[in-house]
């Protein structure tokens, strides 16, 4: 088994914590190799060494994280739903994230490594939103009216939409339309 030495770990994570940072504060323009070594610390031709395209480095910053968005479903369902929608286009609506997801949409379409991280990204907020469903149905909450994968896409489509598409910001109404797409109330029983 092959060892890793530390200081190349160390330089690595470093170079991912600077991408990052330049990506947040003023977006994937900024995230070249000479930013990125200059604010890690290290030279130009490391940076390289890792990333020979800019993409490559752009995607490794995306993916080097997962995504805090939709872990552990707390009921009632719909407003947890609703708190995890509202920070998603909180972060959305930031334009330098608007540009990232639109960045890496467009890569996907012909890049196969920036499609797997898209597949595994999409894969793993389906598996997410379906545990939140799942458990809307165990409650006897909300009755589901859509499969998972077409729920993630009528809740988390229009955000995308409006943030990456329409540059603008999603009003909690549009929010609570995507939640009724998704999840009906159960009916009361009537007493007589």
């Amino acid at each position: 088994m092959r060892q890793t030495d530390p200081r190349a770990e160390r330089s690595r994570h470093a170079m991912l914590w600077a991408a990052r940072e330049l990506l947040l504060r003023h977006g994937p323009a900024a995230v070249t190799h000479q930013r990125v070594a200059e604010q890690a610390g290290v030279g130009r031709a490391t940076v390289y060494r890792h990333w020979p395209r800019v993409e490559d480095l752009l995607l490794a910053t995306m993916s080097g994280s997962d995504l805090p968005y939709f872990r552990d479903p707390q009921p009632p369902i719909r407003p947890w739903l609703f708190g995890e929608l509202r920070r998603l286009a909180d972060e959305m609506a930031q334009p330098e994230v608007a540009a990232v997801t639109l960045t890496l949409m467009h890569g996907a379409l012909w890049d196969a490594d920036i499609a797997q991280q898209r597949d595994a990204s999409v894969a793993n907020i389906n598996e997410r939103i379906g545990a939140a469903l799942a458990l809307a149905r165990a409650s006897g909450e909300a009755v589901v009216a859509v499969n998972d994968a077409d729920a993630a896409t009528l809740l988390i489509g229009p955000l995308v939409y409006r943030t990456a598409m329409q540059a603008g910001t999603v009003p909690d109404e549009v929010i609570s339309r995507a939640l009724d797409s998704v999840l009906a109330d159960v009916p009361r029983a009537t007493t007589r």
